[in-house]
């Protein structure tokens, strides 16, 4: 006797590939998405395509997210060594003189024939994914050694991205790698004395910022042009035509939106072009000018929505990787986030942190796509272990 076997139909195919999606966070990357889209459309409709690009981009992030959203956790972490060895070889490939494609001073990326990639962007999510492979391999046996090994692991490509120089990048790159290894256990005892240290050189530069920030005064590590950053930050009004013009004008088209702002499309400060890179950088700002505060309340919410729903799905992950995983590239939206509103808000020095789904940028918004598929591919594990 012959079995006859029903070929499933499309529907029910299609069924199989959104099975165990987690629906909250789907619907807080809707609801960020469609705001990114009316952003862009308003501050880019006159800037070339950049409407266009920004919609195929994020076209191009959901079928990553998909993708990556179909690889079980398992594979993930196989994939962890080869591309945080794959990442940090791209790293040092282009800090060889005469290698790398340097634009505007700094030298991150990668010519690869038919066009370019930044490697430093791979490490934002190679980073979390080879800490968490450490400290899964490690688990119930974790001593000070491991955490020390877990730093260096984390120091060598953040060293190698500042160098290129791009602070922006190397702290999203600290950031991931510092969020895996206070999840793995890291004690308060020695986070506190970080902090303390931290905010103490905080309030020292701001106190001496009269004497540090003299014409002739350079400071050890930072780069001349990030100490003008910091000084700039401290003071905008020192060159309010030059290098204060970003922070003043951020800030001037955020206060002048007022409660309801000015409506869509009828902000002055972004069509007038006083906003500089009013579509990627400082698109925060073109925001906060046409929908005010009632606007930058609902972005917020949509953020801490997708934060919150993110660590739930870390808190409920069956493994030390995933739960590791997932947290970190959770609380790097939340790095995103921050670090862009803050800089562009006046208190944080310009880095160059893109705005999570809105800002324009094709190789952020994949990384992006690739995180959050990240997150579905752990939520779906686990739901699907459970059914």
């Amino acid at each position: 006797m012959n079995a006859v076997f029903e070929r499933p139909s499309p529907w029910l195919r299609l069924a199989r590939v959104f099975k165990g999606f987690d629906g909250p966070l789907l619907v807080a990357v809707v609801l960020l998405a469609a705001l990114g889209l009316v952003t862009m459309y308003s501050a880019g409709y006159d800037h070339g395509t950049r409407f266009v690009d920004h919609g195929r981009n994020m076209l191009i992030a959901l079928v990553v997210m998909f993708a990556a959203a179909q690889v079980p956790p398992q594979k993930l972490q196989q994939l962890a060594v080869p591309l945080y060895v794959v990442g940090v070889l791209l790293l040092v490939l282009v800090a060889l003189p005469g290698v790398g494609v340097t634009k505007k001073g700094a030298t991150r990326w990668l010519s690869i024939g038919v066009t370019q990639i930044q490697p430093s962007e791979i490490l934002k999510i190679a980073m979390p994914l080879m800490l968490a492979w450490w400290f899964q391999k490690r688990e119930g046996q974790l001593r000070v050694a491991d955490f020390l090994a877990a730093g260096a692991l984390l120091l060598v490509p953040v060293a190698l991205v500042m160098k290129q120089p791009d602070l922006g990048t190397a702290l999203l790159i600290l950031a991931s790698g510092v969020y895996v290894i206070f999840f793995a256990g890291l004690s308060w005892r020695l986070v506190i004395p970080v902090l303390v240290l931290g905010a103490a050189a905080v309030i020292a530069i701001v106190v001496s910022a009269d004497a540090i920030c003299e014409p002739g005064v350079r400071w050890p590590v930072l780069r001349e042009y990030q100490q003008h950053r910091v000084c700039t930050l401290l003071d905008p009004t020192r060159d309010p035509l030059g290098k204060g013009f970003h922070i003043i004008q951020g800030m001037i088209a955020i206060g002048s939106g007022g409660l309801g702002g000015k409506g869509f499309m009828q902000g002055t400060q972004t069509h007038l072009e006083f906003i500089p890179e009013r579509t990627t950088d400082f698109i925060f700002a073109a925001f906060s000018e046409e929908f005010g505060l009632a606007g930058v309340v609902l972005l917020i919410l949509g953020f801490t929505f997708l934060i919150f729903r993110g660590l739930m799905i870390a808190a409920e992950a069956p493994t030390v990787f995933t739960r590791l995983l997932a947290g970190a590239v959770t609380l790097s939206f939340f790095t995103y986030a921050f670090v862009n509103m803050g800089m562009v808000s006046g208190i944080l020095p310009v880095v160059g942190v893109p705005l999570p789904f809105i800002s324009y940028g094709g190789t952020a918004m994949v990384t992006l796509g690739l995180g959050l598929g990240i997150l579905m591919s752990v939520a779906r594990s686990r739901r699907l272990m459970q059914s």
